[in-house]
C-alpha cells in the first residue's frame, strides 16, 4: 500500500504544436501542503487541469490511495475528493454565498430550494474557520480574499481531500495571506492534501512543506523546502541551455522616441499598475518581465487607451499624446497585439484574409466599395513577410496552427504601419522554428526604425531578443538592466521583490 495520498506518473499531454507536459511525476503526502513552482510556460496549470479532469492525458496513470483511478472529467475528479480553486473565481456574483457553496446540488424541501437549510450549513461551515461571513449575503458584496474563502468552504463541503489552489495571493492584502494560511495549516492538520501554486517565493517557507519544479513541460525535481536555498530553486527554474535561435543586433544610447510616466490604472482597490515609468528608445527592443500579476499587461493596458479612469504622461517623438481609448493609440501610431490572442485577438471563424485586414480597412473600402484586388496585396504582403503556413487567404484561422495563429496576428497589426509596437507574449504556445521567424521578424522592424515593447515571461527570450528589461512586481517597476549586465537570477530577484520599497536602491536607466 502506497504512503501517498496522490501519485501522477510519467503525465503527457500535448497541444497542436506544443508538448505541454512531457512524463511528469507527482506525489503528494496526506496532510501535506506541496508546492508546484516553474516558470510561466512550465505545464503547472496543464497538470493541474488533468488532475482535474479539464484535460485527459495522452499518456500517464493517476494514483489515489495507491488504486489507480480514472479522471476523465470534472465530475470524476470530484467524486474522486479533488478539489481546485482556479486562479480566476467561477462564482454568481449575485447569488448568496450559500447559494454559490451549494450550486448545482441545492437542498430540496417540500416547496422547492430549501434556503434556510443551506444558510444555516453554509453558516455552520463559515464558523468553523472563523471567517466572519454571512451566509445570507451576496457574493457580489464580498471582498476578493472573501471570495476565495467561500471557494475553500465550498471545496470542503464535497469532503475533498486534495485540494488545489492556483495564485491564491495574487489579489490579497499581507493580513488576508495569513488568514488564508491559517485555514491552509488548519486542512493540512485534518489530513487534507493541498497542492499549492505561487509565484511569491517568500511564501514557500511560511506554508509549504516540499516543492515540485516543472520546467518547458518536463519534471525536474521535488525537494523539501526547508532544506533548500532560494538560489537553488531559482536555477531549477530558469536552469535550462539557452537555445540558439536568437536573432538581435542590439542598439545602445538612440535617441529616446517614446516616455511613459506615472502610469496608474487609477482604481482603489486591486490595483495593479502603480505610477509606472518608462522610456523607449529609437529602434530598441525593451523587455518586461515579471511574474503572473506583476502587472505588466496592465500597464500596456493603460497606455493604449483601455483603461477607463486609468492616468499618466505618454509623449512619442516629443508631442505629448492624449490618448482616450483604442483608437487614438492605433492613430498615433502605437499597436498592441494582446497576450490572450483566443480571447483578445482573433476572429476564430474568419479567415485568415479578414484577420489580416480588419484594421486596415480604409485601405481598401471606400464608399462602400471593396477593393478586393487590394485586400489580396495586403493579405498577401503580411503571409509573405510572417512567412505564414495557410493554404489560402480563405482558410478558418482557427484550423491554422498556434504559431501561425500568432503570426497572422501580428502580420495583422504591422498593417497598421506602427511607430512603437507592443507585443505581449508574441512567442507563447509558439513551436521552436516559429518563434525564430518571428524574433528575426522582431529584429527587422527595429532595424526599420520600430520601437518594440516585448512583455515576456520566458527568460530567454528577454535576455536575448531586449536592448533593456524593465521589471515589474505587484504593480510597480523594481529595476531596469542593461543587455551586457542581464541575467535569470538578476531578473528573478528584481520580480520576487514583494515590496518594490526594497528596490529603490535598483538604478533605472
Amino acid at each position: 500500500m502506497s504512503n501517498f495520498l496522490l501519485e501522477m506518473k510519467n503525465i503527457s499531454k500535448s497541444f497542436p504544436g506544443v508538448k505541454a507536459l512531457q512524463g511528469v511525476n507527482f506525489q503528494l503526502l496526506p496532510g501535506e501542503i506541496h508546492a508546484l513552482l516553474g516558470e510561466n510556460g512550465a505545464g503547472k496549470s496543464t497538470l493541474i487541469k488533468v488532475l482535474g479532469g479539464i484535460y485527459i492525458a495522452e499518456e500517464g496513470e493517476i494514483y489515489i490511495d495507491g488504486k489507480q483511478v480514472a479522471i476523465n472529467s470534472v465530475n470524476a475528479a470530484r467524486e474522486n475528493g479533488i478539489s481546485i480553486i482556479h486562479q480566476e473565481l467561477v462564482q454568481v456574483p449575485h447569488m448568496t454565498v450559500a447559494e454559490n457553496i451549494f450550486l448545482g446540488r441545492e437542498y430540496m424541501g417540500k416547496f422547492g430550494v430549501d434556503t434556510r437549510r443551506m444558510i444555516a450549513e453554509s453558516q455552520k461551515m463559515l464558523d468553523r474557520f472563523d471567517l466572519g461571513i454571512d451566509a445570507a449575503s451576496e457574493i457580489y458584496d464580498l471582498s476578493i480574499a472573501q471570495q476565495q474563502m467561500v471557494e475553500i468552504v465550498k471545496a470542503i463541503s464535497f469532503n475533498c481531500r486534495i485540494l488545489v489552489m492556483d495564485e491564491p495571493t495574487s489579489s490579497i492584502s499581507d493580513r488576508e495571506v495569513e488568514q488564508l494560511f491559517e485555514i491552509m495549516r488548519n486542512l493540512a492538520k485534518q489530513g487534507v492534501g493541498i497542492i499549492y501554486i505561487s509565484h511569491k517565493m517568500s511564501e514557500l517557507n511560511e506554508v509549504c512543506d516540499r516543492v515540485t519544479v516543472l520546467r518547458d513541460g518536463t519534471y525536474v525535481g521535488t525537494r523539501v523546502v526547508a532544506d533548500t536555498p532560494r538560489e537553488d530553486l531559482i536555477a531549477m527554474m530558469v536552469g535550462r541551455e539557452l537555445d540558439q535561435y536568437y536573432t538581435r543586433d542590439h542598439v545602445k544610447n538612440t535617441p529616446v522616441f517614446f516616455k511613459a510616466e506615472h502610469i496608474d490604472d487609477g482604481k482603489k482597490h486591486h490595483k495593479r499598475v502603480n505610477d509606472v515609468t518608462f522610456e523607449v528608445r529609437q529602434g530598441e527592443i525593451v523587455g518586461f518581465a515579471g511574474l503572473v500579476g506583476a502587472g505588466r499587461s496592465e500597464t500596456m493596458q493603460c497606455i493604449f487607451g483601455l483603461t477607463r479612469g486609468s492616468k499618466g504622461t505618454v509623449t512619442l517623438d516629443g508631442k505629448k499624446l492624449n490618448i482616450r481609448n483604442a483608437v487614438d493609440a492605433m492613430k498615433y501610431g502605437i499597436s498592441l497585439v494582446p497576450e490572450n490572442r483566443k480571447v483578445e485577438g482573433l476572429y476564430h471563424v474568419q479567415s485568415v484574409a479578414f484577420n489580416s485586414t480588419i484594421e486596415v480597412l480604409h485601405e481598401f473600402i471606400r464608399n462602400l466599395m471593396v477593393n478586393s484586388k487590394r485586400e489580396h496585396e495586403i493579405t498577401q504582403e503580411f503571409i509573405d513577410k510572417m512567412n505564414t503556413k495557410t493554404p489560402s487567404h480563405e482558410q478558418a484561422v482557427t484550423n491554422l496552427s498556434g504559431g501561425n495563429q500568432q503570426k497572422v496576428m501580428i502580420g495583422r497589426w504591422l498593417a497598421t504601419n506602427p511607430k512603437i509596437l507592443i507585443l505581449d507574449e508574441p512567442t507563447r504556445g509558439v513551436d521552436v522554428g516559429a518563434k525564430a521567424e518571428i524574433y528575426e521578424i522582431m529584429n527587422e522592424l527595429t532595424k526599420q526604425g520600430v520601437s518594440i515593447i516585448m512583455i515576456s515571461s520566458e527568460l530567454p527570450e528577454i535576455i536575448n531578443m531586449a536592448d533593456r528589461v524593465y521589471v515589474m512586481c505587484d504593480g510597480r517597476i523594481t529595476g531596469c538592466i542593461d543587455y551586457e549586465d542581464v541575467s535569470q537570477e538578476a531578473i528573478m530577484h528584481l520580480a520576487t521583490l514583494e515590496s518594490a520599497d526594497s528596490a529603490r536602491d535598483n538604478t533605472a536607466h
